[in-house]
């Protein structure tokens, strides 16, 4: 997402900003860390900007055993401003090395959000077959047109690397897509359509999204709009993602079209929504023009995928941004602003006769649980509440996988609670009556910096006979996988103090506790 605000302050701070470009490249040095283990809601196994404002996770590819994430930075302050382009490498998606800006505003503008891929064969003509190029799309957002009143305000470009990522040529011919008289027009992703050998392209165009092809990356045609009668329509749509899934437990694949969209989301504010459908190339087809929602959290926003994933892995790897522009530029952080979410794994499965979009953990996530102490339980009937014993398990960075059997005899709510010695608390209940889960982060802490965030997400769920619960701890947020992941709720608090018991609970009959499993996750930047 990329914010309205005050446009008269973010164009001096541009104008400064673009002056001291060449002073912030001869400074490029990897970022150091050691502020990350200190600062109170510095989450330790999320990945955040060592310091100053971020958003949206841009240009994800795999290339030479190197996972790179982009995001949307501004290096100068804690709150949005100049778009540039953050950049960390890692080799696992959980430990991450900070390099230094991949890109900085020019004359043409910010650089707002888009998508990167590795141009195997050379057909840019950019790079050579032998040492094939990187090759990152972008928008240009133009504080000096938005100032004036135009629409043109955006268009499209592209840079490339000849070493691996780590330095960044843009291309001389840039807009390679100018605007098309829509003020809206971001937010590029670009993939190889093995199906029709050619290059497709992205666009999000206000509220809906636009569908290009081309041989070289560089001449682009348009084929077809997406989403004027499909989906929500409550604010802007943002970051397009497009694949191919196979279905689990079928030999059949389904494309799956990612949107996001501020406002609108399914709780308030920005959300993440998914159609499935079929594509030829040239045109996307939803099998229902109904709303689906990757998260029902508030926050998980911006998430698109990793593009040339290897062959042999065959995973769709996702990640979004952990807040919400509803209150993203003032929560209560100090020297940073904001985080990821943990890495996931996008797969789909046929339920009660329609496609199921499911996110779940990737397993590389194990290599940083402390599997060597690990608490159990199992066997429990909960009638009431209880506490759980954790014994040395941190819950400010923990773990948790907690399975249920309902048995016949239903419970009307059931939940869990995180509290402090203070009383502040978050709270996840089910609902067996109306079949929904409510999180409620209205007591969780510190809620004064926005009237928007002391709220309670509702999300539709039906449970049948037993229920399966992963969920992440980091200092400041929780990501809660039901059912390996066919339900995730991502909520981000500010607890005054940490959150030190947790509570099982239920109300109007019993359930059975059947297993828990409760590990310490490891601290990355240690």
């Amino acid at each position: 997402m990329k914010h309205n605000y005050i446009y008269h302050f973010v164009l001096i701070v541009f104008l400064l900003t673009w002056a001291c470009t060449n002073q912030h490249q001869k400074a490029a040095q990897v970022i150091e860390t050691e502020s990350s283990t200190i600062e109170k809601y510095r989450p330790q196994y999320h990945f955040t900007p060592d310091s100053a404002w971020m958003n949206d996770p841009n240009g994800m590819v795999y290339y030479e055993g190197e996972y790179h994430l982009f995001y949307q930075y501004y290096p100068d302050s804690t709150v949005w401003g100049p778009m540039h382009w953050g950049h960390a490498v890692s080799t696992d998606l959980v430990h991450w090395e900070h390099l230094p800006i991949a890109l900085y505003p020019d004359s043409l503008g910010y650089i707002f959000s888009g998508s990167a891929v590795v141009d195997w064969n050379n057909s840019s003509g950019l790079g050579t077959k032998e040492n094939p190029p990187l090759i990152i799309f972008f928008t240009y957002h133009n504080p000096l047109i938005v100032k004036a009143g135009g629409i043109d305000v955006e268009s499209q470009a592209l840079a490339y690397s000849l070493d691996k990522g780590r330095t960044w040529i843009k291309y001389e011919g840039n807009p390679v897509i100018p605007n098309d008289g829509n003020r809206d027009f971001r937010d590029p992703k670009v993939f190889w359509n093995e199906d029709i050998q050619k290059w497709n392209l992205l666009l999000s165009a206000n509220d809906h999204v636009q569908i290009y092809t081309s041989d070289d990356l560089i001449n682009w045609t348009k084929e077809s709009d997406f989403g004027y009668d499909a989906g929500t329509h409550d604010g802007v749509w943002e970051c397009p993602d497009l694949f191919k899934l196979k279905v689990e437990d079928t030999d059949k694949s389904r494309w799956v079209l990612i949107v996001n969209i501020n406002p609108g989301g399914p709780n308030g504010g920005s959300g993440t929504q998914y159609f499935i459908g079929d594509f030829d190339g040239k045109q996307f087809t939803a099998d229902t023009k109904d709303t689906k929602w990757i998260d029902w959290g508030h926050d998980n926003y911006a998430g698109v995928t990793w593009s040339d994933v290897p062959k042999e892995d065959g995973r769709r790897i996702f990640l979004g941004w952990m807040s919400n522009w509803d209150y993203a530029q003032v929560v209560p952080t100090e020297s940073w602003r904001s985080a990821m979410t943990i890495p996931r794994e996008l797969s789909l499965i046929r339920k009660a006769d329609n496609y199921l979009l499911k996110s779940s953990p990737v397993k590389e996530m194990d290599m940083i649980t402390n599997k060597a102490r690990v608490v159990r339980v199992a066997d429990q009937m909960i009638d009431g509440e209880k506490i759980i014993d954790l014994h040395e398990v941190n819950l400010n960075q923990s773990r948790l996988n907690f399975s249920f059997n309902i048995g016949d005899s239903q419970p009307s709510l059931f939940g869990f609670i995180f509290e402090n010695e203070l009383g502040e608390h978050i709270k996840l209940t089910y609902s067996s009556i109306a079949k929904q889960f409510w999180f409620n982060r209205t007591n969780s802490g510190d809620v004064s910096f926005s009237d928007k965030f002391p709220a309670i997400s509702v999300a539709p769920f039906e449970i049948n006979q037993t229920v399966y619960f992963e969920m992440f701890i980091d200092a400041a947020s929780i990501e809660v996988f039901v059912n390996d992941g066919e339900l995730v709720m991502t909520e981000i608090f500010f607890n005054s103090e940490p959150y030190t018991q947790l509570k099982v609970y239920a109300e109007g009959g019993a359930i059975d506790l059947t297993e828990g499993a409760f590990a310490n996750v490891n601290s990355i930047w240690e």
